[in-house]
């Protein structure tokens, strides 16, 4: 599941921010930032509630007397947060709550890969929300997408 993640991320930061400011290519690129535990097989450090607090404070002491910084890479903690709700780790209490629930990372499967059927509906919704994003914001006009594409922000005309 990768458009999944991309899309419905996009979609629900959009849903509760409403801001044209945030850089959403960062949110999108969090969101699948958890997918690098792939790497090692199985979930790690990314796919825990620990991981993203952690990440979330490394970004806030980076960016400490930066505002315009901080604003554009909360984007990265903000996706992996919805990362961790859209594939569900939050009903791992071990995975999650980890190291508070014990500090082994047992061998377990990717919640992205516990049921291959449900994945391949949610790459369907993720792409769906892809589009809506394309419509809505007018991302098929060359000029508009450009500057997505350089800025992550959205046309504050659309922001409404």
């Amino acid at each position: 599941m990768f458009l999944w993640f991309v899309g419905v991320s996009f979609v629900a930061v959009w849903a509760i921010f409403r801001s044209p400011a945030i850089d959403y290519r960062l949110v999108m690129a969090g969101s699948v930032l958890p997918l690098v535990d792939l790497a090692v097989g199985r979930p790690f450090v990314l796919h825990t509630l620990a991981g993203a607090v952690l990440l979330l404070a490394l970004v806030m002491a980076v960016t400490v007397g930066r505002r315009l910084r901080r604003r554009r890479w909360l984007g990265v903690p903000i996706g992996v947060f919805c990362h961790l709700v859209l594939d569900g780790t939050w009903t791992d209490t071990q995975l999650f709550w980890w190291p508070v629930a014990g500090v082994d990372f047992a061998a377990r499967r990717l919640p992205e890969f516990e049921n291959l059927a449900l994945g391949a509906v949610a790459e369907v919704a993720g792409v769906a929300a892809l589009v809506w994003m394309v419509r809505r914001f007018r991302l098929d006009d060359p000029a508009r997408r450009r500057d997505f594409l350089r800025t992550g922000a959205l046309g504050r005309d659309l922001a409404r």
